[in-house]
């Protein structure tokens, strides 16, 4: 393969499950293959095969293809038998080449299940942890959920092998434990972990120290959009003499109330909120106000994305690792989509340009 397609490099150490003397195609020209079509609109493994063979002859200015495109058993049987630990390691290895996290990037971490996943109709999907770095519009990683475990045991695991020093890494309420907080402070940066009931001892005082401690710094944010008004106010207590524990959290050095109005401007309806976050900075409201309204970018940036754009929620891949490898290659895909744009069309649209236009799948290969 030429230099042009120098952003699927780290697909060369991926190892292939195959025996040699079964191998008709590459897995290199599998994965290359799989990863344009994914980029300009295929959704499933057939969508794949179809889209091979309408652009093998411009596929073949780059791969080797003797026994031409595979078929849809292939694609399915070869990218499901990959091992999704080392496909992921890949991946994070690109990211770490291409991304320049700064000082102060907001890293999201939130968890996502793929609705459509289940295998036998008991309710198991397939459910993954991701990492989102919100100023490089860019997914850092991504961590499977073990079947009867939950996103306490897959968080410590994703961010042990990101790049994250400087960073302040925000997780909802599942996220918001000691250990958690120690891997990131471990990792060099600060956190930003939501407090909620499921620690209703923890969260009882948190909520009372706002009643009698003075506060070190608040902050009002102000916003319009979609139909609502939004006001948010940020308090900031570094007092923490009302946290019997708060040794035992590593570098906890502030707690947070969020409290939010919206107003639907059309139906004139008003909803109240109050969030409370602990939190190893020790800066201004603003500061932290900024970046906990930054963390939501996951959802709007990357989960939703994938749903509407790349039908992901309704993703019926069961085959062994199907769900999961899938579900990395519509994210890579993503991640070339979004910084690769030329112009304000949405997700969706440039997929269909990648598809209708070789020059402009090229240019967005070639951005990374």
């Amino acid at each position: 393969m030429t230099k042009t397609t120098s952003a699927i490099d780290f697909f060369s150490s991926v190892t292939d499950p195959r025996v040699e003397r079964t191998q008709k195609h590459s897995l290199e020209s599998i994965l290359f293959i799989s990863l344009c079509a994914v980029i300009c609109g295929a959704e499933s493994w057939n969508e794949i095969e179809d889209y091979g063979n309408a652009k093998v002859d411009w596929l073949e200015r780059f791969l080797y293809l003797p026994n031409g495109i595979p078929s849809h058993d292939t694609f399915n049987r070869v990218i499901s038998s990959l091992d999704p630990k080392e496909l992921n390691d890949s991946f994070v290895a690109w990211t770490k080449s291409i991304a320049e996290l700064t000082d102060g990037e907001v890293v999201a971490i939130d968890g996502k299940c793929m609705r459509g996943s289940s295998d036998d109709g008991t309710g198991t999907y397939t459910h993954l942890v991701s990492a989102w770095a919100s100023a490089n519009n860019l997914l850092l990683g991504q961590e499977k959920v073990a079947g009867k475990s939950n996103e306490i045991t897959a968080i410590p695991k994703l961010l042990r092998i990101l790049e994250l020093k400087g960073c302040i890494v925000t997780i909802d309420a599942m996220g918001c434990q000691k250990e958690i907080a120690k891997v990131i402070i471990e990792r060099g940066a600060d956190y930003i972990l939501a407090l909620k009931g499921n620690q209703p001892e923890m969260k009882g005082r948190v909520a009372d120290s706002f009643t009698y401690i003075k506060p070190s710094s608040e902050h009002v944010m102000e916003g319009k959009s979609h139909g609502r008004e939004e006001t948010r106010a940020c308090t900031v207590i570094t007092n923490l003499e009302n946290i019997l524990d708060r040794d035992k959290w590593p570098g906890l050095k502030s707690i947070v109330r969020i409290e939010s109005r919206t107003k639907d401007i059309k139906k004139g309806t008003v909803h109240k909120e109050t969030r409370y976050y602990l939190s190893s900075l020790e800066t201004d409201a603003q500061y932290i106000n900024h970046s906990i309204r930054t963390h939501w970018s996951v959802e709007n940036q990357l989960h939703w994305t994938l749903d509407v754009a790349f039908g992901d929620d309704a993703s019926r891949k069961q085959k062994d690792n199907g769900a999961q490898n899938f579900s990395l290659l519509n994210r890579i895909g993503l991640n070339i989509i979004k910084n690769a744009k030329v112009s304000s069309m949405g997700v969706k649209g440039h997929r269909k340009k990648a598809g209708w236009d070789n020059d402009y799948l090229l240019y967005a290969l070639k951005s990374f």
